[in-house]
C-alpha cells in the first residue's frame, strides 16, 4: 500500500479527508461527478468514455484505410492487415500496368470479378463485425490496411470500394494510398 500524497506522515484516511476539503469548491462545479470507489481502471475508462461520447457531437470512431504494396514492407502502425495478392493483378495487362487503381479501367478490372465481390462482401462484413467490438473496449480509431504487391492496383480499388461501404455519419473514414507513386 502507498501513503497518500496529502497525507504526510499522518493516515491514509487523513490524506483522503484532506483531498476531499480541498477538492470540495471544484466538485461544486463540476458538470458530472463520477463516484470512483468500486470501479477497477477499465470500468472508470469505460464510464469517461460513455458520458464524453454522449456528451459529444463527434463521431464515435475514426476508420483509417490503407493500401500499400508488399515489396515496400508492412504498414507499422496496422491494427488488420488483409493480403489480396490473391486476386488477378491488373500489372500484367500491357493497358493497366502503368495506371492505378485509382483510374476506372483498374478498379473495373479488380472489382468487376466475382471473386473479388465476394471478398469485399466477406471483408465488409467481418469489418462490420468488428468495428463495434473496438469501440465497446474504448478504441477511438482503427486502422485497416490491405496490401497488394505493389500498393499500386488491387489494394488501391479494394481501400476505395470498402470505404464506400462505411457509414460516414457514424465513423470518421480516411484513406492512404502509401506505396500509390512508388516505382
Amino acid at each position: 500500500r502507498r501513503s497518500h500524497p496529502l497525507a504526510e506522515g499522518k493516515s491514509v484516511i487523513e490524506g483522503i479527508k484532506l483531498e476531499r476539503e480541498r477538492l470540495s469548491n471544484l466538485k461544486s462545479t463540476a458538470d458530472k461527478v463520477i463516484d470512483t470507489s468500486n470501479y477497477n481502471v477499465h470500468q472508470l475508462k469505460d464510464a469517461i468514455y460513455k458520458y464524453f461520447s454522449e456528451a459529444s457531437s463527434l463521431k464515435k470512431m475514426t476508420i483509417n484505410l490503407l493500401s500499400f504494396g508488399f515489396k515496400y514492407g508492412l504498414p507499422y502502425d496496422a491494427d488488420l492487415t488483409m493480403d489480396v495478392r490473391f486476386l488477378p493483378n491488373p500489372y500484367f495487362i500491357e493497358e493497366l500496368k502503368n495506371l492505378t487503381g485509382e483510374n476506372t479501367e483498374v478498379s473495373n478490372y479488380v472489382l468487376k470479378r466475382s471473386e473479388t465481390k465476394k471478398f469485399i462482401k466477406k471483408f465488409s462484413d467481418l469489418i462490420h463485425f468488428l468495428v463495434p467490438l473496438y469501440e465497446k473496449e474504448g478504441r477511438v480509431y482503427l486502422t485497416i490496411a490491405i496490401g497488394c504487391t505493389g500498393g499500386k492496383h488491387r489494394s488501391v480499388a479494394i481501400i476505395n470500394e470498402l470505404a464506400k461501404s462505411l457509414d460516414k455519419e457514424k465513423y470518421a473514414v480516411s484513406i492512404r494510398h502509401r506505396d500509390i507513386e512508388a516505382s
